[in-house]
């Protein structure tokens, strides 16, 4: 397992004053990161290699939002590789120990050369050391059902502020852009994300914001209406 210290700066909470979803994102990809850079698995070993570890889906469990100043644990390990896709668990925890954030996240290894996805070797299995035990929470399928009914929000034109080092959209602004198709007073307890295909900068991505039972569904589709990505939150 690895973990880091933090405390939730201003600059990262939403207008109520609590971690906002987009930085909850950011808190445990960063911190997914730095156990790879500690590792000797980082950004440099796989740029070597013509390598990059993509995610599939998010699963994110808010049992209580850190609020503005509070200090925070965030905590990461591999529970398992299968295939081509690799399974880590996240949590964000308060300094007594208590979850306030459990997630589960699928990945896979894709070679940025040839364009496709390949599996990890046993350098990059063992160089994470022994897997860790599933976090405990219940576990949603990686594939989020497309709902037959939907409004269309107007278009976002990716730029050069949503892209991260694999030149793509980052797995946090696809929440971050469709956090403005939401009520504003919306609070969220549960959050998926299924990525389907990377979006680049000018690509136009239409919203098409559906409401359901649990809250909402909202995909961003390509002008043929194929989604790069779907979230779907879950209402408090």
């Amino acid at each position: 397992m690895y973990e880091f210290q933090s405390r939730v700066r201003y600059s990262e909470t939403d207008p109520q004053g609590g971690l906002s979803l987009t930085g909850i994102i950011n808190y445990l990809q960063d911190c997914s990161t730095f156990q790879s850079e500690s590792v000797g698995l980082g950004l440099d070993y796989l740029n070597a290699r013509h390598q990059a570890w993509w995610l599939s889906s998010w699963q994110i469990v808010i049992d209580r939002l850190p609020q503005l100043g509070d200090a925070i644990r965030i905590g990461t390990w591999p529970y398992d590789f299968k295939g081509l896709y690799g399974y880590r668990n996240f949590y964000i925890r308060d300094m007594d120990g208590q979850y306030m954030v459990r997630a589960n996240s699928i990945w896979f290894l894709f070679d940025t050369e040839a364009g496709r996805p390949v599996r990890a070797g046993e350098d990059q299995v063992r160089g994470y050391g022994e897997l860790g035990e599933r976090i405990p929470m219940d576990y949603a399928p990686r594939h989020i059902p497309l709902p037959a009914e939907y409004t269309e929000g107007s278009p976002v034109t990716v730029a050069r502020h949503h892209l991260d080092t694999n030149h793509h959209v980052n797995n946090a602004q696809y929440v971050q852009i469709a956090r403005e198709y939401l009520p504003e007073n919306f609070a969220a307890a549960e959050l998926r994300v299924e990525y389907k295909k990377a979006a680049y900068q000018g690509d136009v991505m239409v919203p098409r914001i559906s409401r359901v039972q649990e809250g909402y569904v909202i995909a961003l589709c390509d002008s043929a209406g194929s989604p790069h990505a779907i979230v779907w939150l879950r209402e408090k």
